[in-house]
């Protein structure tokens, strides 16, 4: 697409970049950009230049960036942009700058082979996670000055490691190479740049079933021919969801499938790909939407497989041959495997139904299993039949199979899994969401409206330790204005510790900034600085680029510092410490209090919020005062209403108190976490996982330029605080002094 004079100027404009090299490709370069992005996407392009722009590598990052990237947007949608120029923003925060040419030279290529955004995001988290390794593993605290020894190597190869592997194949590939050399750094540069053979058997080791991308035209073509379909694929890999394993499904962005299948049950991968689209398209085509709030979810169940079976019955009339081709893939459960009397057979029972109506030899002898069987084919025989008869005739096959054991936590799960089938979600309309349509369609949450007074979810990932990677999307966060309590209950409380208060602004009147000082070289600011202005008259004239920073701006001297608060509102805030007549909760008010009026006092930016949470599911996140807000009645009102309940999911609400602290324009910024116990929740049993989640939070705030600290009121955390926190903490054994000692603590931390 051609881009006009006019508009190419005012693109130029928006480039923050003045390499004189970007301007030969710059037309070509846009002429490209605007024929597949939208409005924000192409600003979101130019933003991503600039701040490449910014990092001091020079014009050759810029300049790749500017070619590769409308591809990428291109193949894998607009997210892409941000995501690919922030992860060189992290490249270029580390000492491996040198890094970063071969990442956006190999960047097209790799999204080409990993074809869809959520797979393009666990290959920069892999990036990243292997160059924290590599770079920290040789020089223990001196890791940040160390570059990694074999990333450079490793990138160089991506798009050979890609065309052979799949994103788990390369997963265990990495985890070979740094559990065997992560201290060897000659041995790690010959594993990573495959010279060493143990890194080519490892590769062969892990070469192996059919990769989704080097048959994704003979897939498009399938549907096409014999169904009709014009289909967008967006594949995905289980290497990063262990504890639920991805099943493929489709809705209206695209079919989610395998990155890739090995052979199975003598059915090569390519037809393991066909079994599951011809499954798809039959759905597409013959099923219809039923309301899900009708049924239990004993009776969902069931209906899927009786509508699989429907919808598999007419596309068999349609091509015979898939019968063969399912029937190998169809698991074949024995008819007495399962003990109703012990454990629950209601997903054996339905195994065994879905079996018999493919395989007419099936050999049971169960009355009520033939019966319905019977039933199934007279249904299939009629004229019309659809979703809602199929429907029918499973709530009658619970019915007269109900079993007590049905309700028993012991499931048999042996046999009972269709690989090829997908997980049914688009059969489902819920008219009152709840816990069942949660695990998979939180994305389709609306947008907070008067009515539900609630905004739609923050996803964040949660760290895997035994995996060492990122589960992504994993925890919802919901954020909200704490409610109201009584202000006067404050202002009571600030009278309390009057002596104290008098103590603190003593010492914080010596903290406060004294005079003002010059910020020069702004493109933006308060006054013209005529020194840089007429500089650069002198070079518009002369022909040559004028420095447009030309403005200047002012600022107190010593200190520009933002903080937030971070307050941990669980349940145990509510006990009572001994040898204390008041709880946590209240202890931690009075403490917060006299906080609140200290910084504002020194006029510093800061932020206060709580978090708790119900599971990963619900983690919630509480403003109690924002950065634009005064310390005035409607902040402590909010303070004064603090309440406590529920767990302690603390690294999905570090990072969220980062997304805000990130943005301020402070040069120092402070996370400030008031804890009273160790990270945990109610769906998770190892108590490892969190801690290890949270530490990695803490790593990830030290790469933005946020600095934590943990003020810990456990009298146990020696146990664990330092694991998470390094250096970082303090522990108040004698909760009693809280009030006095958090004001001392933030002085000596921002003095």
């Amino acid at each position: 697409m051609i881009v006009d004079t006019e508009r190419l100027q005012a693109y130029r404009g928006q480039l923050t970049c003045n390499f004189e090299q970007i301007d030969s490709i710059f037309t070509e370069c846009m002429s490209a950009a605007v024929g597949c992005l939208s409005e924000k996407g192409v600003k979101d392009y130019l933003d991503g230049a600039s701040l490449i722009c910014m990092i001091g590598r020079g014009a050759e990052p810029v300049l790749t960036y500017l070619e590769e990237m409308p591809q990428v947007a291109r193949q894998l949608g607009e997210e892409s942009l941000s995501l690919i120029s922030q992860t060189v923003w992290k490249l270029s925060r580390s000492p491996n700058g040198r890094a970063i040419p071969p990442f956006l030279q190999t960047i097209a290529e790799a999204a080409r082979r990993l074809g869809s955004p959520e797979m393009l995001t666990y290959y920069c988290e892999l990036v990243l996670d292997f160059m924290e390794r590599t770079s920290s593993s040789i020089h223990g605290n001196q890791a940040a000055t160390i570059p990694s020894p074999s990333l450079v190597d490793l990138l160089e190869r991506i798009p050979g490691l890609l065309n052979e592997l799949s994103i788990q194949g390369l997963h265990n590939w990495l985890e070979y190479g740094l559990q065997h050399y992560l201290n060897h750094p000659e041995r790690q540069r010959d594993y990573f740049s495959l010279q060493s053979p143990d890194s080519r058997a490892i590769l062969q080791r892990e070469r192996h079933g059919t990769l989704y991308m080097d048959h994704e035209r003979k897939l498009d073509l399938y549907m096409r021919a014999l169904w009709n379909r014009d289909e967008l694929f967006v594949p995905y890999t289980s290497a990063y969801d262990q504890l639920r394993k991805p099943l493929p499904y489709f809705d209206d962005r695209g079919i989610r499938v395998p990155d890739v299948y090995d052979d199975l049950s003598q059915v090569r991968g390519i037809d393991r790909y066909r079994a599951l689209l011809a499954h798809i398209a039959a759905h597409k085509r013959w099923t219809t939407v039923i309301v899900a709030d009708n049924y239990s979810p004993f009776q969902r169940i069931a209906i899927e497989v009786f509508e699989d079976s429907r919808v598999e019955y007419l596309a068999r009339l349609e091509y015979p041959g898939l019968e063969s081709l399912w029937l190998r893939l169809h698991p074949a459960p024995g008819e007495n495997d399962c003990d109703p009397e012990k454990e629950s057979c209601i997903r054996h029972r339905l195994a065994m139904l879905s079996y018999a109506v493919l395989n007419p030899k099936h050999g049971y002898s169960n009355p009520d299993l033939l019966e319905f069987v019977s039933r199934f084919y007279q249904l299939m025989q009629q004229e019309i039949h659809s979703t809602g008869d199929a429907a029918a005739l499973a709530i009658s096959y619970i019915a007269r199979t109900r079993r007590q054991a049905d309700l028993s936590s012991s499931i048999y799960f042996t046999d009972t899994e269709v690989d090829y089938r997908d997980d049914n979600r688009h059969m489902w309309r819920f008219i009152e969401e709840g816990d069942e349509e949660e695990q998979f369609d939180e994305e389709r949450r609306p947008e907070k409206t008067e009515e539900s007074g609630r905004l739609p979810p923050r996803l964040y990932p949660e760290w895997d330790y035994k995996s060492r990677l990122y589960r992504p999307d994993w925890v919802s966060l919901y954020e909200s204005l704490h409610p109201s309590g009584e202000v006067a209950l404050i202002n009571r409380l600030l009278d309390k510790h009057q002596a104290l208060a008098k103590h603190l602004r003593r010492i914080l009147d010596l903290l406060k900034p004294q005079q003002y000082v010059r910020i020069r070289y702004q493109e933006e600011g308060s006054e013209l600085d005529l020194d840089v202005a007429i500089r650069s008259l002198i070079d518009f004239r002369g022909g040559a680029q004028p420095d447009p920073r030309i403005n200047m701006s002012h600022r107190h001297d010593g200190r520009d510092i933002a903080v937030m608060l971070l307050l941990d509102l669980s349940e145990s805030l509510n006990q009572i410490p001994e040898g204390c007549n008041q709880t946590i909760r209240e202890l931690s008010q009075e403490a917060v209090a006299l906080l609140g009026w200290s910084i504002e006092h020194l006029g510093d930016e800061f932020a206060i919020a709580g978090f708790s949470s119900n599971t990963r599911h619900e983690v919630r996140y509480q403003h109690i005062k924002g950065y634009s807000e005064p310390w005035d009645d409607r902040v402590k009102a909010r303070l004064a209403g603090m309440q406590a309940g529920y767990s302690t999911r603390m690294g999905a609400a570090m990072r969220h108190a980062a997304h805000y602290l990130e943005a301020r324009k402070a040069e120092k910024k402070l996370l400030l976490i008031l804890t009273d116990g160790e990270p945990h929740d109610i769906d998770e049993a190892d108590e490892r996982l969190l801690i290890e989640d949270t530490h990695k939070a803490v790593q990830e705030l030290d790469r933005q330029g946020i600095y934590s600290f943990c003020v810990n009121l456990d009298p146990h955390a020696d146990n664990y605080v330092q694991d998470i926190f390094g250096d970082q903490f303090t522990v108040i054994d004698r909760v009693e002094s809280l009030p006095r000692k958090l004001p001392e603590l933030f002085v000596s931390l921002t003095r």
